[in-house]
């Protein structure tokens, strides 16, 4: 553990954690690793679903819980019942975000209204995740990152031309919408200080797929054509995808025109820049399949590390397509941290993505493991809320904790 680690740039926010599965998590995890503190509150007994998604465990917590919950502290609390919902109506006061991914309308049904809000936590800034927002005639539906993935067409543009569509290798939309989620959240507090109140943020799965589009999107909105699938390549810049040298398949990526002449005179073919049909990136384009038959057999002489050597030496961006073992085992991932080691309460030392930010001032830092089912209830009941043993006691007799 790191506990001793400098004050994150989050350092004195308190975020009341409400949110399951991944989008939720991975936005407080990232929160907490800037130095907020994070307080996740789970149903007694059970916890986070993810907690039961495996195999792989690790002393009997799920590798896919422990990959999104550091740097948290766990209450079990049942907020169906009153007592329940007095502590948390106590730690929301308390609080500068409260995040939650429940069903449309639940916080408000448990008494916590923007009434409420306004009355007792009016500086809390809330971000609740959905599947579809809070309006629109799918605004009652439960949200799922595989149905998403279909349902805004990043699926459509996923797999080979010839093939059927296919969902990403992570649960993308979860991922993208967790990170939308903290910077939405990030900027609230900012406002927080010219506003002195917070405010309600949204954000969807929905929503986040169709933004990721991106690019796709922008260029059927102007052309009106829809779009497809092309495999490894890119619809728009050629050549732009993986080809097969004599042992292995490596990813080239040609940006721009000049690029193209130093590959073609890296390949043994400087005179491919100077026809027609491939000089300019619009014309590769349009006779891509003519090009990426003659790339694949000038690569067939050779293995695929003696080709990037070359090209990385004309500055082609190539590289070799890692498994994820081997990429968490690059130098580069080393040195940068990207993999550090927390002592978890039952795993003992536990391996887990280090940090993607890196602060010159205000540095992030892994603090603290994943916790266990309820492992702070006690402390923060009575560190927060300053309840003595014996209330802490009976809320444990009623299951309420």
């Amino acid at each position: 553990m790191t506990s001793s680690a400098p004050a994150g740039a989050l350092s004195g926010i308190r975020v009341i954690d409400l949110t399951r599965v991944l989008a939720g998590p991975l936005c407080t995890m990232m929160l907490g690793d800037m130095g907020a503190d994070i307080v996740k509150i789970e149903p007694p007994g059970s916890g986070d679903d993810t907690r039961r998604w495996g195999p792989p465990f690790a002393a009997g917590e799920s590798a896919y819980f422990l990959g999104v919950n550091r740097n948290k502290r766990s209450l079990t609390l049942n907020m169906a019942g009153d007592d329940g919902r007095e502590v948390l109506a106590a730690l929301m006061k308390s609080a500068d975000v409260v995040i939650d991914n429940f069903k449309i309308g639940t916080l408000a049904k448990w008494g916590f209204d923007d009434a409420w809000y306004e009355a007792n936590a009016p500086r809390a800034v809330r971000c609740g995740i959905t599947g579809y927002g809070t309006s629109g005639p799918k605004a009652a539906l439960p949200g799922y990152d595989f149905i998403l993935q279909a349902e805004s067409g990043l699926m459509s543009i996923c797999g080979e031309a010839d093939g059927g569509p296919t969902k990403y290798g992570v649960a993308i939309v979860d991922v993208c919408t967790g990170m939308l989620a903290c910077n939405a959240v990030l900027a609230a507090l900012n406002a927080r200080h010219t506003t002195g109140k917070g405010q309600k943020v949204e954000v969807s799965l929905y929503e986040t797929s169709l933004a990721m589009l991106a690019n796709v999107a922008s260029s059927h909105l102007v052309s009106g054509k829809d779009a497809g699938r092309y495999g490894n390549g890119h619809p728009t810049i050629v050549p732009y995808t993986t080809y097969l040298a004599s042992d292995q398949m490596f990813a080239v990526a040609v940006g721009n025109d000049g690029q193209f002449r130093k590959f073609s005179e890296a390949l043994g073919h400087p005179e491919w820049a100077d026809d027609a049909r491939f000089a300019v990136n619009s014309a590769r384009v349009e006779n891509r399949h003519a090009l990426d038959e003659l790339i694949d057999e000038a690569l067939a002489g050779e293995p695929a590390v003696s080709w990037i050597e070359k090209l990385k030496a004309g500055g082609i961006p190539c590289g070799l397509i890692n498994t994820v073992a081997q990429a968490l085992a690059e130098p580069q991932t080393q040195a940068r941290a990207m993999v550090e080691t927390v002592e978890h309460p039952t795993a003992g030392p536990l391996k887990m993505l280090g940090i993607p930010m890196k602060f010159s001032g205000t540095p992030a830092s892994v603090r603290s493991a994943p916790p266990t089912l309820g492992q702070h209830s006690d402390e923060i009941l009575r560190d927060m809320l300053g309840y003595d043993d014996a209330r802490i006691a009976a809320l444990r007799a009623s299951r309420t904790i």
